[in-house]
């Protein structure tokens, strides 16, 4: 009887059809992105614009990035999770700053801020739930306790990135910080009393340089404020929204279908090993079968 062959690799007998599909689209995703990526790269190398270059250098370094968190800390990122932050990264890299898309589409940059603090929550629920779900640590958080530390991380993260795009402007010449055109000033600056009270000026003429700036740009130009604020309103709304989902998660554990599909899990070695050894089980079962039988005539 001729013997089984024995399936190549760990997770080739262990992996289900749910995870092959599983894979297969986050491979489809990432390929057909990487992709376009690909043709981005080649038409800014023709065309000598090196800065594009190194940014979809950057997009498709930030592509692996999922892959290596998943194999160094042994957890499994949902799909749906995994083709966000793909898209979260085409969008913001390729399509935001190469394509143009944050000056020509309205409200592009406040949609990916808004996503940026939804999905900087999710990490940071993710990281602190894997830590309180690990037997190595002694300490459980409660559910309200682990949604405050998600909104946290995320705010934190979103001020931090604000630093960064004021320093690239202030000592780098960029515009990281997109202006607003303001058509009033409330100030109290200009009270020519002196006094603790506001005065509302409406910005009506408006000459910079000799150039009428009423007729382009259409008048007085904010360079940040407003940006900045607005940028972590909308991370603040994200960060809300993902830290009320997973607080009812972990209050659940685990029912919510939205939260399973963005929050990762972690990989138990033993039971790994367990599905591994008998997926092995019944090759091995049939070759001691016939050695048995062979020694029996002998």
């Amino acid at each position: 009887m001729p013997k089984k062959e024995k399936p190549k690799g760990k997770h080739a007998a262990v992996r289900s059809p749910e995870q092959s599909r599983r894979v297969r689209r986050r491979l489809t995703i990432r390929g057909v992105l990487s992709f376009f990526i690909l043709l981005t790269l080649i038409r800014a190398a023709f065309t000598r614009q090196f800065e594009n270059i190194f940014v979809c250098v950057l997009s498709l370094v930030l592509f692996c990035v999922p892959m290596l968190i998943e194999r160094s800390l042994d957890i499994d990122i949902p799909p749906v999770m995994e083709g966000i932050i793909y898209c979260f990264i085409f969008a913001a890299e390729i399509l935001g700053e190469i394509n143009s898309f944050y000056t020509l589409i309205p409200g592009w940059d406040t949609m990916l801020h808004t996503m940026n603090g939804f999905l900087v929550a999710a990490v940071g629920f993710s990281l602190v739930d894997l830590f309180n779900r690990s037997e190595r640590f002694s300490f459980k958080l409660s559910p309200l306790f682990l949604a405050i530390v998600a909104f946290c991380f995320s705010m934190t993260v979103g001020v931090l990135w604000e630093f960064f795009e004021f320093g690239m402007d202030q000592f780098f010449g960029t515009d990281m910080q997109k202006d607003f055109l303001v058509s009033a000033i409330n100030s109290v600056t200009l009270n020519p009393d002196g006094l603790n009270s506001v005065v509302h000026l409406p910005v009506e003429s408006l000459v910079v340089n000799g150039q009428d700036w009423m007729q382009f740009p259409g008048g007085y130009i904010d360079i940040g404020l407003i940006d900045t604020m607005k940028d972590l309103m909308v991370n603040f709304i994200g960060a809300v929204v993902f830290s009320v989902i997973g607080f009812f998660y972990v209050k659940t554990r685990g029912k919510g279908k939205l939260a399973a599909s963005l929050i990762p899990i972690v990989l138990d070695p033993s039971e790994e090993k367990e599905k591994e050894n008998s997926a092995d089980g019944e090759p091995n079962g049939e070759v001691s079968r016939l050695t048995a039988q062979n020694d029996e005539k002998e």
